[in-house]
C-alpha cells in the first residue's frame, strides 16, 4: 500500500492537468462577484486616497512654501489627513469583506474535499495513506485565500496604483517616464520566466509535504509497534529524508524568488540613478520645477512598489493554483457510487443474497475469485473458511459492496446490488471486523454510532446483549469513560465487545462478522456467542471464520482455496466427506 502511495504522489507535475486563471475566476471569483465588486470599489478609493499624498507635495513645494500660503498649507493639510482616514477604514473593510470571504470558502472547500474523499471506493483508501489525504484536505485549500484575499487586493490595486501613477508621471515628464518603463518592462519578462519555473514547484511540494504528512501520521498511529522492535532510528531516518526533500524543494522556490528579488533591486535601482541625473539635469535646466521632481519621484515608488510587490503576490497566486490543481486531481476521482447506474432503492428488505458467476480482480489479469456461486438464504448464516489469501475477505468485501464484482452477478432479493443506491443497502448492514475500530471518545458514542438518535433504552439493551456492561459497570465514569485514540485504554476483548454492541444496535438486516470473536478471551467468547447467536436471528450473516468450532451451527460453510469454493455444506456434511474442512477442522482440534 505504502508502495502504491509514494508512487501516486511522484506523480511528475507536468503530467496532470493545470487549473488556469480563467477557470479559477469562473468557479471561485465569479459566483462571489458581489463581495468581489464591493472589495473592488474600496480598492479604487483606498489607491486613489494614497496617491493624495506625492500630489500634494508638489504644491507644498511649488506654492505653499516658494509663496509662504498659510491657508493653502492648512486647506493641504486637511486634504492629507482625510485621505489617510479614507486609506484606513478602506483597509479595515477589505480585511473585514474579502479575507474574512476567503477564510469562509477555504472551509467550504474543505468539507467539499471531505465529502468527495469519503465518496470514493474502498480501493482508493488501500492505495492512498491517510495521513497524505489529512494533509491535502487541509493544506491545498488554503492558497485560495490568495485568489479571493489579500491576494486579489494587492494584485487589483497595485495594477490600478500604477496605472494612475503611470499617467501622473508621464504628465510631469514622458521622457523620465519612457526612461523608467524600460527596466520595469525588463523585469516583468524576468518575473514570467520565474512564475513558469515556480509552479510545478509548488506543485511537487504539495506531494513531498502530503507524503512527510503521510508517514508521519503512521508512525505516531504505530508508536508501539515502533518501540517494541526499537525501530525508532529508522523511523527518524526515514522522516529526516522525507524533510529533507521538502527542503530542497523549498530551497528551489527560494531561489528563483531570490533572482527576481535581485532582479528588481538591479532593474529598478538603475531606474532611480537615471532619474536622478535626468531630474536633476532638468531642474537645472527649468524644465521641470523642484515639486515637480519630488512627486514625480514619490508617484514613481508608487508605480515600482506594486510592481515589486506583484512578484510576491504571483508567488501566491501560482502557489494558490498548484494547491488547486491537486485539490482538482481528487476531486476528479471516481465516486464509489455512480448515481446514473444505481437507482434501485432498497426500503424493508429479507436479505436473501445470491452470488451468480462471480470474478474479481484488484489488478487487471490477475483475478483472485473465479466463478463463485452460491446463495445465502434470508436469515441463514453462511461461513467463509480456508486458508490466509484464498479470497474470504473478498467475498465478504463484495457483499458489504465494498468492491463490485468484474463479471458475474450479486443480487440482494433479486435485485442486480450494483444497481442498489448504496446508502438504502448500508443502511440494513452491520459489520464486525477483526480489528474492530474504534473512534477517540466515550463507549458510549461508540456504540451510538450507527444510530446517534437511538434512545436510552435501545442503548442498553445493546450494552447487555453484548454484555457491555460486565466490564464498564467497574468504571467510574460507565459509558462515558473515555477510551483513548482507538480505544487503546481498553483491552482487545472490550473493543471487540463494543463493537458487537454498535452492531447489535444498528439492528440491520444482514451481517458481516470477520472472526469477531478471534480477540476475546475464553470467558468473554463464551458471553460473546450467546448475544452473537441472538443477533443473528432472522438475519442474512456472512462469517469469516478462523477458528472453525465456532461455525459449527452454519446453515451452510464455503471452503475457498485459491478463490474457488472448493467444498460446501453443513459441518457434520464436510466432516464426513474428509475433504479439505476435514483436514483443517482436525489440524485444529489437535492444537
Amino acid at each position: 500500500m505504502r508502495a502504491a502511495a509514494d508512487t501516486s504522489s511522484r506523480k511528475d507535475p507536468k503530467d496532470t492537468s493545470r487549473v488556469t486563471i480563467a477557470q479559477a475566476f469562473k468557479t471561485i471569483i465569479w459566483p462571489r462577484r458581489n463581495l468581489v465588486f464591493v472589495g473592488l470599489i474600496l480598492i479604487v478609493f483606498s489607491r486613489l486616497a494614497g496617491l493624495v499624498l506625492p500630489i500634494a507635495s508638489k504644491y507644498l513645494m511649488d506654492d505653499v512654501i516658494a509663496k509662504k500660503d498659510y491657508q493653502m498649507l492648512k486647506i493641504l493639510l486637511a486634504v492629507v489627513f482625510i485621505a489617510i482616514v479614507v486609506q484606513a477604514v478602506t483597509s479595515y473593510l477589505l480585511t473585514r469583506i474579502l479575507s474574512v470571504q476567503a477564510q469562509f470558502l477555504i472551509s467550504e472547500l474543505r468539507a467539499q474535499v471531505q465529502k468527495k474523499v469519503l465518496s470514493l471506493p474502498i480501493r482508493f483508501f488501500d492505495n492512498t495513506k491517510s495521513g497524505a489525504l489529512v494533509s491535502r484536505i487541509m493544506s491545498d485549500v488554503e492558497g485560495v485565500r490568495n485568489l479571493i484575499g489579500t491576494g486579489l487586493v494587492q494584485l487589483v490595486g497595485g495594477v490600478i496604483t500604477a496605472i494612475v501613477s503611470l499617467v501622473l508621471l508621464i504628465n510631469i515628464s514622458p521622457s523620465m517616464t519612457l526612461f523608467v518603463l524600460v527596466p520595469v518592462g525588463l523585469f516583468g519578462l524576468v518575473a514570467l520566466k520565474a512564475f513558469k519555473f515556480i509552479r510545478p514547484i509548488f506543485r511537487k511540494r504539495g506531494a513531498i509535504n502530503a507524503e512527510v504528512t503521510g508517514r508521519l501520521t503512521e508512525t505516531l498511529a504505530g508508536i508501539r509497534v515502533i518501540k517494541g522492535f526499537n525501530a525508532e532510528a529508522q523511523e527518524n531516518t526515514t522522516f529526516e529524508e522525507g524533510v529533507n526533500r521538502l527542503f530542497l524543494n523549498v530551497k528551489k522556490s527560494l531561489t528563483a524568488t531570490a533572482l527576481m528579488a535581485s532582479s528588481s533591486t538591479l532593474l529598478l535601482g538603475i531606474a532611480s540613478t537615471g532619474i536622478m541625473g535626468i531630474g536633476g539635469y532638468k531642474i537645472m535646466m527649468d524644465q521641470i520645477t523642484v515639486g515637480d521632481f519630488l512627486s514625480f519621484t514619490l508617484l514613481l515608488g508608487f508605480m515600482i512598489a506594486p510592481i515589486v510587490q506583484m512578484s510576491n503576490i504571483g508567488s501566491q497566486l501560482t502557489e494558490a493554483l498548484a494547491g488547486l490543481d491537486r485539490t482538482e486531481e481528487l476531486m476528479n476521482e471516481t465516486a464509489e457510487e455512480d448515481v446514473a447506474q444505481r437507482t434501485e432503492t432498497l426500503n424493508n428488505i429479507e436479505g436473501t443474497i445470491i452470488f451468480d458467476d462471480v470474478s474479481f480482480a484488484y489488478e487487471e489479469d490477475k483475478e483472485v475469485l473465479h466463478n463463485i456461486s452460491f446463495t445465502a438464504s434470508s436469515g441463514s448464516v453462511t461461513a467463509l473458511v480456508g486458508s490466509s489469501g484464498s479470497g474470504k475477505s473478498t467475498i465478504a468485501g463484495l457483499a458489504a459492496t465494498f468492491l463490485n464484482p468484474q463479471s458475474g452477478v450479486i443480487t440482494v432479493d433479486s435485485i442486480d446490488i450494483t444497481k442498489v443506491k448504496l446508502s438504502s443497502y448500508r443502511r440494513n448492514l452491520g459489520v464486525v471486523l477483526q480489528d474492530e475500530f474504534l473512534f477517540e471518545g466515550t463507549i458510549r458514542e461508540n456504540i451510538l454510532f450507527p444510530r446517534p438518535d437511538a434512545s436510552e433504552e435501545q442503548l442498553q439493551d445493546a450494552v447487555k446483549a453484548a454484555y457491555v456492561n460486565e466490564f464498564t459497570d467497574r468504571f467510574e465514569d460507565g459509558l462515558n469513560t473515555l477510551i483513548g485514540e482507538r480505544g487503546v485504554k481498553l483491552s482487545g476483548g472490550q473493543r471487540q465487545r463494543i463493537a458487537i454492541a454498535r452492531a447489535i444496535l444498528a439492528n440491520p438486516k444482514i451481517i458481516i462478522l470477520d472472526e469477531a470473536t478471534s480477540n476475546l478471551d475464553t470467558e468473554s467468547e463464551a458471553l460473546i456467542q450467546k448475544s452473537l447467536s441472538e443477533l443473528m436471528k432472522g438475519r442474512t450473516t456472512f462469517v469469516i471464520a478462523h477458528r472453525l468450532s465456532t461455525i459449527r451451527k452454519a446453515d451452510q460453510i464455503l471452503v475457498i482455496e485459491g478463490g474457488r469454493i472448493a467444498e460446501r455444506g453443513t459441518h457434520d456434511e464436510l466432516i464426513s466427506k474428509e475433504g479439505r474442512y476435514f483436514d483443517l477442522y482436525t489440524y485444529q482440534a489437535r492444537i
